[in-house]
């Protein structure tokens, strides 16, 4: 027996985990960071290494989608990653009330609870995605995928919100108090919409142990598949690209355009806008009412690609001319672009993820998922710390920006090469047959 696809209710649901997991990791990443530098006086470097070390441990994926693909549930590992990464945001808010009084034991606790929030997002976020792979239906994985990451990003502004009421008048204290009861609020939404969603046919008897290589099978069979290799490499490449301007862009519009931080951030805004309008697109191209009209997701990827690296260019060009440059109308296509290409990238991984070697989806979404963890810690570190290097070695901060701004729209341009080379990116177009949610659906290969 084969699950039914799920219905766009059931898609909310597994959305609502998203947000339940970016909620935790807003706090962690953004709140506690600004605790540190600005309240406690401490180097930013400091979260700064803390937020690195939760991305490296993002190349553990692979071995949590291999026990998810083992134990044939993804209800379980989604479930209990919640509670890891939970537990290590309640601990970094007391390592981090702890560094007032004692910095030595409070960074200690740190490691340790940002060890427990790296393993948790890793195995809650990559069974989430291989669940919403397999039980999806082609015709609305631009949808759903637009639909996960919206309430991602929804879990980020509500929680700051909501935080950042509670958290005034400040006080340590109340920092370990209002991050218990959001991390408790998270975990409890996330079980209750994941509860009973995975059905009774996931349920049913593992695979014979002979069909249960050991995990470094497992990952040597998926490297091996021509597709996966590929897909990995070009998610590498784009998500170097695409982070590598999310810590210097409001500094540039600073520094070569005189805003004010209450500009720059409007500024940032902007760009999240288009990635919203960028998404939108994709999922509008995806859906069965625009269906074999506007494009395959290969097209939107290597599209979002090139127009990435044009954005990034007229970046180069804004520096080169100063404040009259329409420097809003550049950061706007550059998040639509961003959009684009991500959100086409992410509908065409679920697909990806069936093809292949048998109940290996775990293995391979884990894959791709330590490859952007990889990219996205990588990024943000060599684009702040290249800023740096060319700044002191020329000593003129537009030069050191747009010199990043420049590689950024190199390395799109390969990821727009690489796209052209992975097969699966090509979604079926014929508007004939596209199927409802109802219809049966081949789980093992991820078809609708």
């Amino acid at each position: 027996m084969i699950a039914k696809p799920l219905s766009w209710f059931g898609i909310v649901r597994l959305g609502l985990v998203q947000t339940a997991l970016g909620a935790i990791i807003v706090l962690t990443t953004s709140t506690m960071n600004r605790v540190m530098v600005v309240e406690l006086a401490l180097p930013a470097m400091l979260p700064g290494a803390l937020v690195t070390w939760h991305y490296a441990l993002q190349t553990l994926r692979p071995r949590w989608g291999y026990g998810s693909d083992v134990g044939g549930r993804r209800t379980p590992w989604i479930i209990g990653g919640m509670a890891v990464l939970g537990l290590g945001g309640i601990g970094a808010a007391i390592a981090t009330a702890w560094m007032s009084t004692n910095v030595t034991a409070g960074v200690t606790l740190a490691v340790i609870a940002f060890t427990l929030i790296g393993i948790g997002v890793g195995a809650a976020g990559t069974s989430l995605l291989v669940l919403l792979a397999k039980r999806v239906a082609e015709p609305r994985r631009a949808p759903a995928a637009t639909i996960v990451w919206i309430m991602m990003i929804a879990g980020f502004a509500v929680t700051a919100g909501v935080a950042g009421s509670l958290l005034d008048p400040f006080s340590p204290e109340r920092l370990v108090a209002v991050t218990s009861g959001l991390a408790v609020a998270a975990f409890l939404l996330a079980v209750v919409a994941v509860w009973g969603l995975e059905g009774k046919a996931a349920a049913a008897p593992a695979a014979a142990p002979e069909a249960k290589p050991p995990f470094r099978v497992a990952l040597a069979e998926v490297w091996a598949e021509p597709e996966a290799r590929r897909f990995t490499i070009f998610l590498f490449m784009s998500m170097l690209a695409y982070s590598a301007q999310d810590l210097i862009l409001e500094p540039f519009a600073g520094a070569v355009f005189g805003m004010t931080p209450g500009e720059s951030t409007k500024l940032s805004g902007i760009q999240h806008s288009g990635v919203l309008a960028g998404l939108i697109a994709v999922a509008l191209a995806g859906s069965s009412l625009c269906r074999g009209w506007l494009g395959s997701m290969r097209q939107w990827v290597v599209g979002g690609c090139l127009v990435s690296a044009a954005a990034l260019a007229s970046l180069v060009a804004a520096g080169a001319v100063g404040p009259g440059w329409p420097l809003r109308a550049s950061v706007f296509v550059l998040g639509a672009a961003n959009g684009a290409f991500a959100g086409a990238a992410i509908a065409s991984m679920m697909g990806l993820a069936g093809q292949g070697h048998a109940s290996r989806e775990g293995v391979r979404m884990g894959l791709w998922g330590a490859s952007q963890a990889l990219a996205f810690g990588l990024g943000g570190f060599v684009g702040t710390v290249a800023v740096d290097i060319v700044r002191y070695v020329v000593g003129d901060p537009v030069v050191a920006y747009t010199g990043v701004f420049a590689t950024e729209a190199l390395l799109f341009v390969v990821s727009a090469v690489l796209a052209t080379q992975i097969h699966g990116l090509d979604q079926p177009v014929a508007r004939d047959r596209v199927r409802t949610g109802e219809e049966s659906f081949a789980a093992g290969t991820g078809r609708g």
